[in-house]
């Protein structure tokens, strides 16, 4: 076969493996965010990826496996010795020589008194529950900074799109400038101005899409994904209500998420006491021992030996000792039951600042979506069009400025309004709202 022929095949053959290859690489799933994320679907992703609810659940798992074996009896113990052994004199170190010397094994078993045992469980008990209102307080955290997060490129998004709406305008001023100064009618200092009011409405769009970048970032974090062209999609709920009212918000501080692990805290250190209370009561063990002699020096055999042993603690002297304990463990109680007052007061304080912080947005964002913002843009167009007949400049230039402020401000508050909404509305456990 010619030698030509062979290296076109060859080509041919690297050329198909090449196709084959990139038409694999594009066939081949990649994990990157969906076109466009609901509020409920990243608030779900979120649950199911966060790293940290993945080690709550395993710290729960642990304390039910502690759990499981906090009240059973210790092991049983395995002896093996030689008793009665002479050390010294003719005799010294010969197994058979002394009629006591005997090779010992037995099993010992030690018995905690069952109010130790009862008080044990209890903590371990206590401890499940502990890490269980852990993981329900994560979850809420976990749910609330992931809307909060969602709910923050909902609001850049908004203003990058009020921002490039308002090329038009810009547009319809330059080519205004341009005609009026063909015309003789205007001024090179008007047009100048009107490219450059074109070119700071750019800037204010390229920091828009750099905080845009941002609140990606922040969204992709909670959900595990390349943030690079992520978007959203839809609504969020409505930001001016709560799925419960203010009043019944500030009646539940005790159930909500900051407090739920003090609850369990504050139920550990008292099983804690009760178990150092327990350690008054004294424990027993029992013991069985088999003793094997040599025979004589004559070989005559010696009996073999049983014996059975009891033993109890003496808790003689509590007051240097177990009361001692006792005190210490009431102590940390007394510290965690403070501890939680103040949490509850620092929540009480977050959540009617929050309020507070809540409805002033409301009123503001109300009030520039009903009277500022359009009054802001009729005064833009009247200005524009004033101009454009012949009038000045200067009034749409200020008009400008002042609709380019007051958008940026909007979609700024309208991510506060959902950051405070969501720090309100992810306090409680789901079941709470079916009471």
């Amino acid at each position: 076969m010619p030698i030509p022929f062979l290296l076109r095949l060859r080509c041919r053959t690297r050329r198909w493996a090449a196709l084959a290859l990139a038409l694999g690489f594009v066939a081949m799933p990649v994990r990157s965010a969906p076109a466009g994320l609901s509020f409920d679907e990243a608030l779900r992703l979120a649950t199911e990826r966060a790293p940290m609810l993945q080690a709550r659940q395993s710290q729960v798992a642990a304390t039910r496996e502690e759990a499981a074996r906090a009240a059973a009896l210790p092991d049983p113990k395995f002896t093996l010795g030689i008793a009665n052994l002479p050390v010294t004199g003719a005799n010294a170190f010969d197994i058979g020589a002394d009629d006591m010397t005997m090779k010992q094994i037995g099993l010992m078993q030690e018995f905690p008194a069952r109010a130790k045992r009862q008080a044990r469980q209890a903590v371990a008990d206590r401890t499940v529950e502990q890490a269980q209102a852990m993981t329900a307080a994560e979850r809420l955290g976990v749910r609330q900074q992931a809307a909060q997060a969602w709910i923050t490129l909902w609001a850049a998004q908004r203003e990058v799109e009020a921002l490039r709406a308002l090329h038009e305008p810009a547009d319809v001023a330059v080519r205004a400038a341009k005609a009026r100064l063909a015309g003789g009618t205007g001024s090179a200092v008007d047009a100048m101005a009107t490219q450059n009011a074109a070119l700071d409405l750019e800037n204010r769009i390229d920091e828009a899409e750099t905080t845009l970048g941002a609140a990606q970032a922040g969204l992709a974090r909670w959900l595990g994904m390349d943030p690079a062209g992520l978007r959203i999609e839809g609504d969020p709920p409505a930001l001016t209500s709560l799925p419960l009212s203010p009043a019944a918000l500030q009646a539940s501080v005790d159930r909500q998420a900051p407090l739920l692990p003090w609850r369990s805290r504050e139920a550990v250190a008292q099983a804690e006491v009760d178990a150092a209370i327990a350690e008054k009561r004294p424990d027993w063990s029992l013991g069985v021992t088999y003793g094997q002699r040599d025979r004589t020096p004559a070989g005559l055999p010696r009996s073999d030996m049983l014996m059975l042993e009891f033993a109890i603690d003496l808790p003689l002297f509590p007051r240097n000792r177990q009361d001692r304990g006792i005190a210490a463990r009431r102590a940390d109680l007394e510290a965690v039951t403070a501890e939680r007052e103040d949490a509850r007061r620092m929540q009480t304080e977050t959540v009617r600042r929050a309020l507070a912080e809540w409805e002033g947005l409301k009123r503001r964002i109300s009030r520039r979506e009903n009277d500022s913002l359009p009054l802001a843009r009729d005064r833009a167009k009247t200005a524009l069009a004033a101009y454009a007949a012949g009038g000045d400049l200067q009034p749409w230039l200020e008009a400008r400025r002042d609709e380019i402020e007051l958008h940026i401000e909007h979609a700024r508050d309208l991510g506060e309004l959902g950051r405070a909404w969501a720090a309100l509305a992810y306090l409680l456990p789901e079941e709470e709202f079916s009471r």
